[in-house]
């Protein structure tokens, strides 16, 4: 009788070992673990300042790798992206038997790689061990977490050495932007005066796009800022105007999605930086945000960051082919020197040409991935900027809040409104050829 007890006493205790042990399971499959994960980074480009487009490639490689963990471990529902990208190479598959926890792989991947794009070196260290601090005292087996972080550890390595081949070292080096004098081209704007940023990301390998120039969009208007029936002229004056009677949602709407990541501030002799959210990185935290609301699991979530990233990434290469072709001048520059002197916009002009408006073009992008995914007429409100003071938004359509992002730089003052409609037609190219080029989701 002894002996029986004794042997149940262990059956139970066995039985009670594997429970605790698959706690584990609820920590790393919850699809909000991996949205902190990527506020984590989003926070690390906010705070190191990277300028826009730098920060598109910082997101798609840290998102491409959580990606290619989740599409090894679930195989019948996703599939690798290598291949479908055409120079992204095959991928490692995991060892027939070998137990994983695949969500938890996807964030040592995402860490590993974002880590690496971004600097300082280890600026995710701490909060990747805090993370493999949770999984341990959750209870994961010592053999699931080693051989875990092993795989994630393969693919992150495949991805970073795929990433340098993209030509971002070599444009480190690149000639910088030569202003010139003539009418209608973009110079430098106050307060910093600052040179043009990236003037050869045109020349990054793209994703989906066949080259840069894909989408590229109908020419700007002529410059002809005294000629009153001229469309620049026309343009010029009601931006002037907008910015000199602007309503209180306007200006709400401005701030809202002035996403600028480097804003310099003079007050008297003193000039200082505030900072926030890139484009990008605003529209990373809107995927977050809808991602919980329509309660999607750990990897539809990490679909949606991964083929949206690519999107705007993209569509970032694509905005800064036309910028740089155009070089077309910033309302801030002709107002002053034909109209108003002393005229200011409402929000500050970022450091580089005008034609067309970045935010129009990757919103449009991002929105029409997301749709894709979540639905149209997906109503959500969005409290990513709550973090610098700025009141959430509500929106009844991610395509609307799209199109309303694109409309702020308006509202700013820095955009003409013809920049705006036109980058959001190219931003939708743009994300309409990754939603039809990429097949991630298998058909059921």
């Amino acid at each position: 009788m002894k002996r029986i007890i004794l042997a149940a006493l262990a059956v139970s205790s066995i039985v009670v070992s594997c429970k605790e042990n698959n706690d584990y399971i609820k920590l790393t499959h919850d699809p909000i673990l991996f949205s902190t994960t990527e506020k984590k980074l989003n926070d690390i480009v906010l705070e190191n300042n990277f300028p826009p487009v730098i920060a598109s490639r910082n997101y798609v490689y840290a998102n491409i790798a959580a990606y290619e963990v989740v599409a090894a471990g679930d195989d019948s529902e996703y599939t690798s992206l290598a291949g479908q990208i055409k120079h992204m190479p095959p991928m490692p598959k995991p060892e027939a038997g070998m137990k994983i926890d695949f969500p938890f792989a996807a964030m040592i991947a995402f860490c590993k790689v974002g880590n690496a794009v971004t600097f300082p070196e280890g600026s995710m260290d701490a909060y990747v061990e805090e993370l493999k601090k949770k999984v341990r005292d959750a209870g994961m087996p010592s053999a699931v977490f080693d051989n875990s972080t092993a795989f994630a550890n393969k693919i992150a390595d495949s991805i970073l050495s795929w990433s340098k081949k993209d030509h971002y070292a070599q444009l480190r080096s690149a000639s910088k932007y030569t202003v010139t004098n003539e009418p209608g081209t973009w110079v430098p704007t106050p307060p910093m005066y600052a040179q043009a940023i990236e003037p050869h990301w045109k020349e990054m390998r793209t994703m989906v796009l066949d080259s840069s120039s894909q989408f590229m969009p109908v020419r700007p208007p002529k410059f002809d800022p005294l000629n009153k029936t001229s469309e620049s002229y026309k343009a010029i004056i009601e931006v002037k105007n907008i910015v000199d009677s602007l309503t209180p949602e306007q200006k709400n709407i401005a701030d809202f999605w002035d996403d600028n990541p480097f804003k310099t501030n003079v007050i008297g002799h003193v000039m200082y930086a505030t900072k926030k959210f890139s484009p990008s990185g605003h529209w990373m935290n809107i995927i977050g945000i809808i991602s919980n609301d329509q309660h999607a699991d750990f990897n539809t979530m990490v679909y949606a960051y991964a083929k949206t990233s690519i999107a705007m990434y993209d569509a970032f290469i694509s905005c800064w082919d036309e910028k740089y072709r155009s070089n077309y001048v910033r309302p801030e520059t002709v107002i002053n020197k034909f109209y108003s002197a002393d005229w200011q916009p409402y929000i500050q002009t970022p450091p580089f040409p005008e034609y067309t408006s970045g935010h129009a073009v990757i919103s449009a992008a991002a929105a029409e991935v997301m749709t894709d995914i979540y639905g149209d007429n997906v109503s959500y409100t969005d409290t990513s900027e709550s973090e610098f003071g700025i009141a959430p938004r509500s929106f009844t359509s991610i395509r609307k809040a799209a199109v309303e992002a694109g409309v702020s730089r308006v509202y700013g003052g820095i955009h003409y409104r013809y920049s705006c409609a036109v980058g959001h037609d190219e931003g939708v190219a743009v994300g309409q050829l990754v939603v039809d080029r990429l097949r991630m989701k298998k058909k059921k």
